[in-house]
């Protein structure tokens, strides 16, 4: 029996609200297949289009066994490539961000515009063609700061999402933002671990004292649901006649999906008192209390815009049993620290709750790992956003086999 079909084996034996076989979550074929049918083909999050503020400045990822760089041209256009040299195949950058005049391979000097195309190959004779040697571009689409890139030959449609993302996200400007803090965790963990993680905060009495300061988890809105909850429909009513998009958006298979949930009494911000972190504010609504909106994007992206700053979170496999998690807080370029907010006041919540997470997720791989697990059940109260992910998961690789395609669908 061939990889695909083993995996496809795989998925089929799990049982209907249970957690994954144990090889979904540890088997180094079963990494390779999620990569091949998921990571290289779907859209990921790079980072925000303001990290690229100036001409030159780039940003990279390693994207399952791509390397990519994302660069703003001199022309303004930000443009993906395949960070892998057209000479001898090495990262022509080689740092995570930087900014550069051309992009100047360290191995041989290869130089390249910042459009990709070659400029300088020394000692290749007077017969060698430049032109056919510029760096291997990646797709990239943007929308409302947010920079995605896409490593297959042929990408999926991006305006789907896009259409149904951005009513969501522009009233909180983020085009005009700047990133406070970025932090970067490798988490000892699969990366559908660190995503079921997430999507649940059953663990969070027991974890999280630091985040329950602030947000409470809305099960309505953890699966599919929400339209029957009075509470959260008041709080969509009166942050839409606001102007600020709140009822749950996704499409039919759950890859994406956005929503806003009210934070805890008296709270707007994930501070430890609750109170704005940031005292510039992002919308423009007039409305004090926001909450947060919640917008998911998978396999590579969950994140929270509050009123007064956002969290992105972006997921990157580097390992069957390791992944690494950037988290990245944005607030208003205007915004001066020590002035309108206190970094370590403004990152306090999270830092905590990520490194707590990362505790649990390497907690579970170890456990996961042993021959004596056995998936169990799931809460049908507070796992339902658990379960929708490992719908997703199991459903599209088994499409990406079919080649079945989904349309949008609104919910609640």
């Amino acid at each position: 029996m061939d990889t695909k079909s083993s995996v496809a084996k795989l998925i089929a034996q799990r049982k209907p609200r249970h957690a994954l076989p144990r090889e979904l979550y540890s088997n180094p074929e079963v990494y390779r297949q999620d990569l091949e049918q998921i990571w290289h083909k779907d859209w990921v999050f790079a980072g925000h289009t303001f990290e690229l503020g100036k001409s030159g400045q780039y940003l990279t990822l390693q994207i399952g066994e791509y390397p990519v760089a994302v660069v703003r041209g001199a022309d303004g256009e930000i443009r993906a490539f395949h960070n892998s040299c057209r000479h001898r195949g090495s990262k022509v950058c080689p740092e995570a961000h930087g900014k550069v005049a051309k992009l100047v391979c360290p191995y041989h000097k290869w130089t390249f515009e910042l459009d990709g195309r070659l400029l300088f190959a020394g000692n290749m004779g007077q017969d060698f063609d430049k032109s056919q040697y510029g760096l291997k571009p990646a797709h990239c689409e943007i929308v409302n700061s947010y920079i995605y890139v896409c490593v297959a030959d042929v990408a999926p449609d991006f305006s789907v999402f896009r259409q149904a993302v951005s009513p969501f996200i522009a009233p909180h400007n983020l085009d005009d933002c700047k990133v406070a803090f970025e932090s970067n965790l490798i988490e000892k963990g699969n990366w559908k671990l660190v995503f079921e993680n997430n999507r649940e905060c059953y663990h969070c009495d027991g974890s999280h004292p630091e985040l329950l300061k602030s947000y409470v988890e809305n099960l309505s809105v953890a699966g599919v649901g929400g339209g029957d909850d009075p509470e959260l429909t008041r709080h969509w009513d009166r942050c839409e006649a606001a102007g600020l998009p709140s009822r749950l958006m996704m499409d039919a298979d759950g890859r994406f999906r956005m929503t806003r949930i009210p934070l805890s009494a008296g709270a707007v911000s994930y501070t430890m008192d609750g109170k704005p972190g940031v005292s510039v504010r992002l919308d423009d609504s007039g409305q004090p209390d926001i909450g947060a909106l919640l917008y998911f994007n998978y396999p590579s992206t969950w994140n929270h815009v509050l009123g007064d700053h956002a969290l992105s979170f972006r997921v990157l496999p580097i390992g069957p049993n390791e992944t690494l998690v950037t988290t990245k807080w944005l607030v208003k370029k205007t915004a001066q620290e020590g002035v309108d907010y206190d970094l370590d006041r403004l990152t306090k919540v999270w830092i905590a709750t990520n490194d707590q997470d990362r505790v649990l997720v390497e907690n579970a791989q170890v456990g996961v790992n042993s021959p004596a697990y056995e998936p169990g059940p799931f809460s049908d109260i507070a796992e339902n956003g658990v379960c929708q992910f490992d719908d997703w998961y199991c459903d599209i690789m088994q499409q990406r086999l079919s080649g079945n395609r989904v349309l949008l669908k609104s919910v609640g």
